[in-house]
């Protein structure tokens, strides 16, 4: 099994929720995060004058999933979660080495 953790743009989440439904990859966490990358935020123009906006809102997806599933979940991130520019996120995958259903101790790829 496998965890991908992806940093993505938080107008990006709902479309990319609904693509991977479709897909049949429905399970989830997502968690409101700031983050920046190497733009180290961005500058922003007001009536007062400029200020830098260090810390972007951005949407942290999390999904536990088996390995057959990793490159068609990439597929769809990058596919539907991209504008093109800059702060569009990253993808990491992460394994794991076991997973428990709370309710009912089950383990392994059945808990998922």
């Amino acid at each position: 099994m496998k965890k991908i953790e992806a940093i993505i743009r938080p107008e990006k989440l709902y479309i990319l929720r609904d693509k991977l439904d479709l897909k049949g990859y429905s399970g989830m966490t997502v968690t409101e995060v700031k983050g920046r990358g190497r733009q180290k935020g961005i500058s922003l123009q007001w009536r007062a004058g400029g200020y830098r906006v260090e810390f972007l809102p951005k949407i942290k997806l999390e999904m536990v999933i088996d390995d057959k599933d990793v490159e068609p979940i990439i597929d769809i991130i990058c596919e539907y979660g991209q504008t093109g520019e800059a702060g569009d996120g990253k993808i990491f995958i992460y394994p794991v080495e076991d997973v428990i259903r709370v309710r009912t101790k089950e383990r392994g790829g059945g808990a998922v």
